[in-house]
């Protein structure tokens, strides 16, 4: 890897750590059991289905991945509908077990869901494609706990404080279907995701080219 390579690598890994410690000091989120159960769940279902496919169960991870090479570009849309679907049925199922509020407020500016969406969704592509995509490491132990724990931290971070902490285009529908979250910052969260992961999916293919 070439040195600029080097200190691109630097200022992704420098600009999340302070970009998260002054998050979770000056603006603290919704508490502690819930940014730990979300990234628990991811990392255990990717080390569930990582080695069947991939175990992105979402849409922004998936096409970073094809973005990258590491999906074959036929599986991109059965991928993504797999994950819409699972999405809306759990909504679904939700919704009939709790009460959903007939009225859904806009909790958010839309310039700081986009920020805060765009930001982790990128950290949480980028980790993936990292852990799991470079040939040098395939196989290793640790991507499920890296992939989750780049969730949790960002749940902490950013999830109730300024976005809804979805990082997940998939999950941005859940929301939108149980009420949780209007049209207009819901499709600012999608497209957001959207924004993160191709944006991540450069960042990898450039460091891989230069290591």
């Amino acid at each position: 890897m070439n040195n600029f390579g080097k200190y691109f690598v630097e200022f992704i890994g420098t600009f999340f750590l302070v970009f998260t410690v002054g998050m979770v000091m000056l603006l603290p989120g919704n508490g502690v059991i819930p940014a730990i159960a979300i990234g628990f769940m991811l990392m255990v279902l990717v080390y569930a289905g990582g080695f069947v496919s991939g175990g992105h169960y979402n849409p922004a991870v998936s096409i970073a991945a094809a973005l990258s090479g590491a999906l074959e570009g036929n599986l991109l849309i059965p991928y993504i509908l797999s994950q819409v679907f699972g999405a809306i049925l759990a909504s679904l199922l939700m919704m009939y077990f709790c009460d959903i509020p007939e009225v859904v407020t806009c909790a958010f500016s839309a310039s700081n869901i986009f920020i805060g969406e765009l930001l982790f969704t990128f950290a949480l592509c980028y980790v993936v494609l990292a852990t799991t995509a470079y040939e040098k490491i395939k196989g290793n132990s640790y991507y499920g706990l890296a992939i989750g724990s780049t969730v949790t931290v960002g749940t902490f971070a950013v999830g109730g404080v300024i976005c809804y902490g979805a990082f997940n285009p998939a999950v941005a529908i859940g929301l939108f279907n149980m009420h949780i979250s209007c049209m207009g910052l819901t499709m600012t969260t999608i497209f957001a995701n959207l924004a993160g992961a191709v944006l991540a999916a450069y960042a990898y293919s450039y460091i891989k080219e230069e290591s």
